[in-house]
C-alpha cells in the first residue's frame, strides 16, 4: 500500500475527530483458503455510508453483541486460545465474555459475507434472533476451529474504539455458502492473496495484521493454537506492538 493510501486510509478512520472512548469489544474472521504463498483470505469494502472506516477494505467482523456470549455451539474454543482471550481480556474476564468474542466474528461473518461457519444439525435452535440464520440454514456453530492471529485496540480520538481480535480458520469449515448476503455492510467481497489484498485501500491495522498473517503462514502453516500474537495498542501517546 503506497503513502498516498496509508494517508487517504488515515483520513478514513476519523483520527483525531472524536473525543476519547472506551473500546467496545470486537471481534475479525480471517478465512483462509489455499495453502502456502497462494493462501486466499476474504475481504469486502465497507460501505461508504459506514462512519467509521466508510470505504475501505476489512475481513468480517464487528462489536460483540449482548447475546453472543450465551450461544449453545457443537464444540468448545481450543484449551489454548481460550486462555489466550480470558487472561488478557480488559476489565472483567468471564468464559462467557470469551465465547462472544469468538462467536461474534462467526455471527458477523454470516452477516456480512454470507458464510455460515460449523456443523450440519438441523435441529439447532438458538434463543437469540441474531442468530436465527444458523437456524434456518441447520448449521451449529463450531468454535474448535478457530485460532488468534492478532489483537488491537483502536486509538484514541477515533470516531468509534474496539478492542478487536483478530481469529483464523480454513475455509474447509464453511458449512453453507448464501448467494444473497444477509446485509450490505461489506461490498466487492474477494478471495485474495495476502500480496493482492495489500495493494487494496486498507486501514492502517489491517495492513499490519496482513504482514503478521504472512508471517505466519511461513513459520507456522498449521496454525498452533499456543502461537503467540501480536498486540497493537497506544501507550503515552506512541502506537506500541507487544506480544501475548
Amino acid at each position: 500500500m503506497s503513502r498516498d493510501a496509508v494517508e487517504r486510509a488515515s483520513v478514513r478512520e476519523g483520527i483525531g475527530r472524536a473525543p476519547n472512548m472506551r473500546p467496545k469489544d470486537a471481534s475479525t474472521l480471517i478465512i483462509l483458503d489455499g495453502e502456502g504463498a497462494k493462501t486466499k483470505v476474504l475481504m469486502g469494502r465497507r460501505h461508504e455510508r459506514h462512519k467509521f472506516m466508510p470505504g475501505l477494505f476489512v475481513f468480517p467482523g464487528g462489536r460483540v453483541d449482548s447475546g453472543d456470549g450465551s450461544i449453545t455451539t457443537a464444540d468448545e474454543l481450543h484449551d489454548q486460545v481460550h486462555t489466550k482471550l480470558i487472561t488478557n481480556l480488559r476489565g472483567k474476564p468471564s468464559g462467557r465474555r470469551a465465547r462472544g468474542i469468538a462467536l461474534a466474528a462467526i455471527r458477523e461473518t454470516y452477516e456480512e459475507a454470507g458464510l455460515l461457519l460449523g456443523s450440519c444439525n438441523n435441529a439447532y435452535a438458538p434463543t437469540h434472533d441474531d442468530w436465527q440464520g444458523f437456524a434456518e440454514h441447520g448449521v451449529e456453530p463450531t468454535l474448535s476451529p478457530l485460532r488468534l492471529l492478532a489483537r488491537a485496540i483502536t486509538p484514541p480520538g477515533r470516531n468509534r474504539r474496539f478492542d478487536a481480535w483478530f481469529f483464523l480458520t480454513r475455509a474447509e469449515h464453511i458449512a453453507v455458502r448464501l448467494e444473497e448476503l444477509p446485509t450490505e455492510e461489506l461490498q466487492d467481497l474477494h478471495w485474495l492473496t495476502v500480496d493482492d489484498a495489500l495493494q487494496l485501500e486498507l486501514p492502517v491495522i489491517t495492513v499490519s495484521v496482513l504482514k503478521d498473517l504472512k508471517k505466519r503462514l511461513e513459520r507456522d502453516p498449521d496454525l498452533a493454537p499456543e502461537a503467540p500474537l501480536p498486540f497493537y495498542h497506544m501507550r503515552y501517546n506512541r502506537y506500541v506492538e507487544e506480544t501475548i
